[in-house]
């Protein structure tokens, strides 16, 4: 093992573990360093700073997870970054992009800015942080122009982001440039299907009133505003 080189990064070798590629499973030498993996059956080990033996282990990529809800700020009783984090680790995620409905909600630049600041105290594992969509806020979508993207309600969730007017909707596609995610459910089917189950407390009721048909209704009215501004 030699020792490490002052002007390059870390490296570590991997050794006899099960790795999974995209096509197969098989015993494999993963060089790696903090920038990325450097080299696949190489037979470099005299390249490594440090190895880890690890036959009778499984390798598998990290998952990027783009779209979790964690409750950092405002319900951190249930949850914060550092153990939301924990799990993603734990879990092989390396890397999760973050909803913007918590409390507040994450709909200007710098409220994202807080939640990178806090994530780069106590965060494992990778982040970025979506902004959310309001009918009042395309400037601050506009000028967003280092985000993962823009999550917009079309149909009404956790906290008060719903955008379902269709002027709002259009000026939001039409004006920004970052990628759109898009909380896909018709506002008016859900409000009618709801009606028909008020009251209800059968949890199969909860995917009758948001149910296929606003599902389709809304992902088609994104495709269709997606298409029309080229975004």
């Amino acid at each position: 093992m030699n020792s490490p080189s002052s002007s390059r990064p870390h490296r570590t070798l991997v050794r006899g573990a099960s790795v999974v590629f995209p096509d197969s499973t098989r015993r494999a030498e993963v060089l790696f360093s903090p920038a990325g993996i450097l080299d696949i059956d190489a037979s470099r080990t005299t390249a490594a700073d440090s190895v880890i033996e690890a036959a009778g282990m499984w390798l598998i990529p990290g998952v990027i997870d783009d779209q979790v809800h964690f409750r950092e700020p405002g319900l951190t009783h249930k949850e914060d970054l550092a153990s939301a984090s924990h799990a993603c680790a734990a879990g092989g995620v390396t890397t999760f992009l973050e909803m913007p409905n918590t409390r507040p909600p994450a709909i200007t630049i710098e409220a994202v800015r807080d939640k990178e600041r806090l994530a780069s105290e106590k965060s494992l594992v990778n982040f970025g942080f979506y902004i959310g969509a309001t009918p009042n806020n395309v400037g601050e979508l506009r000028a967003s122009t280092d985000l993962p993207g823009i999550k917009i309600f079309i149909g009404s969730s956790t906290g008060d982001l719903l955008v379902d007017e269709q002027e709002a909707l259009e000026r939001i596609f039409a004006e920004t440039s970052l990628p759109i995610c898009a909380h896909c459910e018709d506002e008016s089917t859900v409000r009618a299907n709801a009606a028909r189950f008020a009251g209800t407390t059968d949890v199969p009721d909860h995917s009758r009133i948001r149910d296929v048909t606003a599902a389709v209704i809304a992902t088609r009215r994104s495709i269709d505003l997606a298409v029309r501004h080229r975004h």
